[in-house]
């Protein structure tokens, strides 16, 4: 039986899509803006722009002169307010009182629409990133996430950081910043979800007002992604240190791929819990690391399934070796019934937990309505999550766990590759 819908979408005559999610349970609404474009949609030479962009758009508009009047705006109401860029998408979000309702509003699509981006502004925000790609860099477990994206991606755009680099960022100006909000930032390349304690129809009405404004041409795609591997790949970024962070996985499947729910499934079997295998195995038997954790990956266009764990380098080459061990074990021998249905009831668990706030429900389904133009319930989700068997686990691991698909990145004192690169064997 298929699953009431519990949100409406509208799409309105310049493509801008909307969609709204009622909640009784609540006195809060969040307003989301979530545009079609990330760090995989830039060039080499304005590389982080679209991190640049979002950061600017809390720098003053003609409204709002400067920071402090945006931010006051919605302190003075208790309000909460956030902008983030990811690979694929970028998003700004205001959550308040319901009877703020059009306050937050105006707010947020004046920052979408007028912000100033004047140039004194850029020039102290350049200095900002910068210092902020420092910082990551000097963070073992943030940086050992660029190092992985590089190893298995390259000089290409899914493999540079998000943030740019320092050359890049130091060369982006305001009319790169004005091209390339006329490429991206337009109606059909957005959507706006506004959930919580609302009126259906008064929202598609003052949004498509407040709106009105959005540009209406054409966007950018974002190119493919080169991802290919015949061999064992390993990447070691030198650090002094005495616990080297390392990421150990393997290339996998798409966010359109129907075993990603398999995959997803795997991973906490694996690692994604504190009772799971490689949990009990590297932390608490050998107790050679405080963080290990498995995790998949999936993107419209790339995915990945790896292993992340903080290692004290005493224990790194037989943490390296019991985490092969157990990848090489799940596809050889099936899964119990009752591991299965622990790790379904986990992520069920997690999936209601994750979804009590209007933030959650609004970032859960805007999500997939950009990246993939298609929205999946709780339920529609579950009744997947369901269907997997031990024997798709087991099929799934015997597809991906293969030698010459294995990838190794490391934040590590060692400097020689040889000595890691032969253990890379299942």
């Amino acid at each position: 039986m298929k699953s009431k819908k519990n949100y409406k979408k509208i799409v309105l005559k310049n493509g801008l899509r909307i969609i709204t999610i009622p909640q009784k349970e609540t006195r809060a609404v969040t307003i989301l803006v979530l545009v079609g474009t990330g760090s995989k949609y830039e060039t080499k030479e304005i590389s982080g722009i679209s991190h640049f962009v979002e950061h600017m758009f809390f720098k003053g508009t003609a409204k709002r002169k400067n920071t402090k009047e945006i931010a006051d705006f919605l302190d003075k109401l208790g309000g909460e307010y956030d902008g983030f860029t990811g690979e694929e998408y970028t998003g700004y979000s205001a959550k308040i009182d319901a009877i703020h309702f059009d306050k937050a509003l105006d707010w947020i699509s004046d920052i979408f629409l007028n912000s100033k981006l004047s140039e004194v502004d850029i020039e102290k925000e350049r200095g900002v990133i910068i210092e902020e790609i420092k910082m990551h860099q000097d963070n073992a477990m943030r940086h050992i996430h660029q190092v992985w994206s590089e190893l298995l991606y390259g000089d290409q755009p899914a493999g540079w950081n998000l943030a740019g680099s320092k050359e890049s960022v130091s060369k982006i100006n305001r009319v790169d910043m004005l091209r390339y909000l006329n490429s991206q930032y337009v109606a059909k390349n957005t959507v706006i979800c506004v959930a919580g304690s609302i009126n259906e129809k008064e929202v598609v009405k003052k949004v498509e007002k407040y709106f009105a404004k959005i540009k209406t041409s054409d966007s950018k795609k974002q190119l493919d992604v080169i991802d290919f591997q015949d061999s064992p790949q390993i990447k070691l970024h030198y650090k002094d240190v005495e616990q080297s962070n390392l990421i150990l996985g393997v290339r996998s499947y798409n966010a359109f791929h129907s075993d990603r729910y398999a995959l997803r499934l795997l991973a906490i079997i694996l690692g994604g819990t504190m009772g799971s295998r490689l949990s009990v195995e590297v932390r608490e038997k050998m107790g050679a690391a405080y963080y290990v954790a498995t995790h998949s990956e999936d993107d419209t266009n790339t995915g990945y399934f790896a292993t992340f764990a903080g290692v004290d380098d005493t224990k790194l080459e037989k943490v390296i070796t019991v985490i092969l061990k157990e990848y090489k074990r799940v596809a050889k021998e099936k899964i119990s019934a009752e591991e299965l249905k622990k790790a379904k009831d986990y992520i069920k668990g997690r999936i209601v937990l994750g979804l009590e706030s209007s933030d959650a429900k609004a970032s859960f389904y805007a999500n997939q309505e950009l990246l993939k133009n298609n929205i999946l319930s709780q339920e529609e989700i579950f009744e997947k999550i369901d269907k997997v068997t031990t024997k798709d686990i087991q099929r799934v691991a015997q597809d991906i766990f293969k030698t010459n698909r294995l990838n190794l990145a490391m934040i590590t004192r060692f400097k020689e590759e040889n000595n890691f690169k032969k253990l890379l064997k299942i």
